[in-house]
């Protein structure tokens, strides 16, 4: 399956490591205070991800403050507080220390083996009633005398920290100015380690923490900064060196697919993976094909190196400590992938055994993270889709560092105890129940047609604030831009993708399912939405106009849930939910073709809730009933030809007329449409199918019956 080769240089050689650029403006930092001084420190360091991972990497300074009972000057470290992120924090996002009570936990440590305790008096060293958390990493700074001090775990440190020679490297590199550490897990003993050895080697800029990455200081917040951005810069260029011109991993063992290939595999493999490993919390997939990911999956060396696993615990962290390497041969055969996953999920489980004492929490989640596909590339699955990214991305770092550890005599990866103390630590389990229940969608993906409309684009409003993501296509390719960004500023970019799709072309409706696919992982919920009206009386209703009305809201519905059913039967059930209309149960004078086609989607959707329901596919039907607020429909042609219908004028005197004519006399709001949606989407209508749903502010006639 690999013969066909992407002619467009898709494959790059031995990628050289950036080097980071000095971005400290003098006229920015001039009127800063030292406290807005650290966080522009942090920014930009934070912002550069040569320099700093996503959420990884602290900085601190240790500032002179007041206290606000004495009114004493008191020294006070401020840290970057536990789960920031560097590049996006604002100060609220420091945890303030009082130095001396920090200092005063040294007679209060009882040795590694109570190491956690410590964590639990660092509240009590709160200064200023401050409620960000502290990290673990406070005890290196806090313990430490420098004025300044930055913790990072770019890429190029790494790989010199997870290489066989890295003590050996950071001397060649920087002679004795640059001290060495081997592992430990970070915490209060590795504190005292890094403050006993930074006081019996004075001329130090940093100290490289084996596994981990390098800590160092300066004695201004520019100092501090420069030290850091050339310590990296030093370590890409003598790894840049190191790798020279020839090719990375072993060389390369097999040839990529083209992109319209590898995008085609991705969109095939991610929904029948996503179903196998859906335990009752499905998952968001993320798909990657970068030049670096597939110079590792095709190459000699990587069944090796993905089997020894990431070595910083900024990385596995979030990708768990190995991925799984798919055999490109056999990614078709269904049984194949479920052996694998099984395989992955039984090594999994003896980890646990092996490395978990009684007092460890449960095991969690046994499932990949990071999938290596050769010819393909990397698919990370995780709970929502940012974390999934984020987890991809990570694991691309992790390729970055044994690309550098490999060019400077090989990789190695940490202990794997020391790999289960991180990933199962105490603390990690506790960030954990402190992060909040997760929405009722979430990790759930929906797919909504006429998504620009009044309809759709609340519809996609109200799943995306129950934490779904949404795949948004309209026919229209200039109103679609504008719904979606009204969605990404919402919920982000990360939950939101588009495309624009004409329902009745089969064609451009399988690259939409197939986008979804890709960008998500599969499909939970489709909602068949689009749609156009027409009114005539008989007469006048052309066998143009009576198609055109069957292809969108008939044709169109079923190649839609066509499209859809074999992605559901994949993910082990789902919602489809069509919108109807009044006019599906009840005749309308002089809409002949549109009510007729409403009813034939309404009995396609009864038809489809007998084949589904084995399959656990539920389908549904809402009814709404003249939504005109917000109606692109309503803005068109329809509005005039029903208020000539009814005899009436087209302006307020239309709204009034159909709000009137309702048994409850309300408007019904594209909103409310999407309430009921969201019912038939969620866990709440489980246990229906083959029903509708009247939004219509009450109508005898379309009672059903």
């Amino acid at each position: 399956m690999t013969e066909e080769v992407d002619t467009a240089n898709t494959v790059s050689a031995a990628t050289p490591f950036a080097i980071p650029a000095n971005c400290w403006d003098e006229t920015t930092a001039a009127t800063r205070t030292e406290a807005e001084l650290l966080l522009y420190r942090s920014n930009l360091l934070g912002q550069d991800l040569t320099v700093t991972n996503f959420g990884g990497g602290n900085t601190s300074a240790k500032i002179i403050e007041q206290d606000p009972l004495s009114g004493s000057d008191t020294d006070v470290l401020w840290v970057k507080g536990s789960g920031g992120d560097l590049g996006s924090m604002q100060l609220d996002g420091f945890a303030t220390v009082d130095l001396q009570k920090l200092h005063l936990l040294e007679g209060r440590y009882r040795g590694l083996e109570h190491e956690d305790e410590m964590v639990g008096y660092l509240p009590h060293c709160t200064f200023n009633l401050n409620a960000r958390a502290a990290s673990i990493d406070t005890p290196l700074h806090g313990l430490l005398p420098f004025k300044h001090i930055d913790h990072v775990h770019p890429d190029a440190i790494i790989a010199l920290a997870a290489a066989q020679s890295g003590e050996q490297t950071t001397r060649t590199i920087w002679g004795d100015r640059m001290g060495w550490l081997p592992w430990q897990r970070p915490g209060f003993d590795l504190g005292i380690k890094l403050r006993d050895y930074v006081a019996a080697h004075p001329d130090l800029r940093g100290v490289m923490l084996a596994g981990h990455g390098v800590i160092c200081w300066g004695d201004t917040a520019k100092d501090c900064y420069d030290n850091t951005i050339e310590l990296v810069a030093d370590a890409a260029r003598h790894l840049n060196t190191a790798l020279g011109d020839g090719p990375a991993f072993g060389g390369e063992r097999i040839r990529p697919m083209t992109t319209a290939r590898r995008n085609a595999a991705a969109a095939n493999l991610m929904p029948r993976l996503r179903g196998l490993m859906n335990d009752g919390n499905p998952k968001i997939g993320h798909f990657s094909d970068d030049a670096e990911t597939l110079e590792f999956v095709d190459s000699n060396d990587c069944q090796r190196l993905s089997a020894i696993g990431t070595s910083c615990p900024d990385h596995f962290l979030r990708t768990k400590i190995a991925p799984l390497l798919l055999d490109e041969t056999q990614l078709e055969d269904d049984a194949y992938l479920e052996s694998a996953l099984a395989e992955y999920r039984n090594g999994y489980h003896a980890y646990y055994q092996r490395c978990a004492g009684p007092n460890d929490p449960a095991m969690r989640d046994p499932n990949p993270v990071v999938v290596l596909v050769p010819g393909v590339g990397r698919i990370t699955f995780a709970t929502d889709k940012a974390t999934a990214r984020i987890a991809g991305e990570f694991y691309a770092n992790a390729i970055n560092v044994m690309r550098g550890a490999e060019a400077i005599g090989g990789y190695v990866g940490l202990d794997e105890q020391e790999a289960f103390n991180i990933e199962y630590w105490a603390l990690e389990e506790a960030k954990l129940q402190r992060m909040p229940k997760p929405k009722p969608l979430a990790g759930r993906i929906a797919l909504v047609t006429g998504g620009a409309g009044g309809i759709g684009s609340a519809t996609a409003r109200r799943l995306l604030s129950e934490g779904a993501c949404v795949m948004l296509l309209d026919y229209s390719a200039e109103a679609l831009p504008g719904a979606v960004q009204s969605l990404v500023e919402q919920a982000g970019s990360d939950h939101v993708r588009s495309a624009v799709c004409d329902v009745t072309e089969e064609s451009q409706i399988k690259d939409a399912f197939d986008v979804c696919a890709r960008e998500f992982g599969g499909l939970d919920i489709l909602v068949a939405n689009a749609g156009i009206a027409s009114s005539a009386p008989i007469e006048e209703t052309t066998v143009e106009l009576w198609r055109k009305n069957f292809d969108v809201l008939a044709e169109g519905y079923f190649l839609t849930a066509r499209a859809a059913f074999p992605l559901l039967r994949l993910q082990r059930g789902g919602s489809i939910i069509f919108i109807g209309s009044k006019n599906g149960l009840a005749a309308a004078i002089n809409a002949s073709a549109y009510a007729s086609a409403k009813a034939a989607s309404l009995h396609l959707a009864r038809c489809l809730a007998l084949e589904g329901a084995p399959q656990g596919i539920r389908v549904n039907t809402v009814n709404p009933d003249a939504v005109i607020k917000g109606s692109s429909i309503w803005d068109g042609q329809w509005r005039q030809e029903r208020a000539g219908a009814h005899g009436i004028d087209a302006g307020a005197e239309l709204e009034e007329h159909y709000r009137n004519r309702s048994m409850l006399k309300r408007d019904v709001l594209p909103e409310d449409v999407a309430e009921a949606v969201y019912f038939f989407a969620g866990d709440a209508s489980a246990k229906s199918t083959g029903n509708m749903l009247n939004v219509d502010a009450g109508n005898a006639q379309a009672f059903s019956r």
